[in-house]
């Protein structure tokens, strides 16, 4: 079962809030009220029984400690940066597995947390971003790619795994074969706009016939992954033979963010390796 993570912030936030309200509002005063009466009958107020009067209901205790650490998590997490780790190989060599990424969650707009509303516009995604989004056959799943085609862009991907862009090919140029590939998987240095990044081919396979055309609606974005034969992306969008592979392009409400920096990896986390820093840096 998924767990919407951010609904449940959201409903922790105004919980706690709604205690610390209460207590704000009907409880605190009572409490002061009941301390200045015991004052006014005694000639010497014992510090026990002010402590006693003046403690606030355990409930009340909790939500008010909380509620300033969880409202700003939620406030980073729901408009500045969020965390995600990397679950699949889908984008390497720019991304492996078990990376651990920073996103940031304002560079295509201000939007409200569970329910995704733009409420600000910022900017909107531009071609080589590397792009969180919610999958658009399950919105409950977030996928990472590369921002390929954009509203209005005719986008071919030819039996040679060539790419064109409005009929002009990507410039890309051969870096040589993966170490350790056995000359299946070769590397290229691809230009996407003003990003340049590396490519993984693998030139004795295919996921699917790479030969295809697609034109880019209004309103949405053509994504594929860097490791171009091992990406489930864009590419199969309205492609009648892999139909439990249709969710095509992506609206722009299922855009969650610009990922920006690699912090931290850890590809095996269950066996006894420790995470480490040896991938930490910008993402290209």
């Amino acid at each position: 079962m998924s767990i919407n993570f951010p609904l449940l912030l959201v409903i922790a936030v105004a919980v706690c809030g709604l205690l610390a309200l209460i207590d704000l509002i009907l409880l605190a005063p009572r409490r002061r009220a009941a301390i200045a009466a015991y004052q006014g009958r005694v000639d010497d107020p014992e510090d026990r029984v002010l402590e006693r009067l003046n403690k606030e209901p355990l409930l009340v205790e909790y939500g008010k400690s909380f509620f300033p650490v969880l409202a700003i998590v939620l406030v980073l997490r729901s408009f500045l940066v969020e965390p995600f780790q990397i679950p699949s190989g889908s984008m390497k060599p720019t991304l492996e597995v078990g990376d651990f990424i920073l996103v940031n969650k304002f560079a295509y707009g201000i939007r409200l947390p569970v329910i995704d509303t733009k409420v600000i516009e910022v900017d909107n995604p531009q071609r080589g971003d590397v792009m969180v989004f919610r999958y658009p056959s399950d919105p409950t799943i977030n996928y990472i790619k590369r921002v390929v085609g954009l509203p209005g862009d005719k986008i071919q991907y030819t039996q040679g795994k060539r790419l064109l862009i409005n009929g002009e090919p990507v410039a890309e140029k051969l870096i040589g074969e993966e170490a350790g590939s056995l000359g299946s998987a070769t590397l290229y240095q691809e230009r996407l706009g003003q990003v340049e990044h590396t490519i993984r081919k693998e030139m004795t396979r295919m996921r699917r016939e790479p030969g295809g055309e697609w034109v880019v609606p209004q309103g949405h974005y053509f994504m594929m992954g860097d490791n171009r034969d091992n990406s489930n992306d864009s590419r199969y969008w309205r492609d009648r033979h892999i139909p439990q592979e249709l969710w095509g392009m992506v609206p722009d409400d299922h855009i969650v963010g610009k990922a920006f920096a690699i912090w931290m990896s850890w590809p095996e986390p269950k066996t006894s390796n420790l995470p480490n820093f040896s991938r930490v840096g910008l993402i290209h």
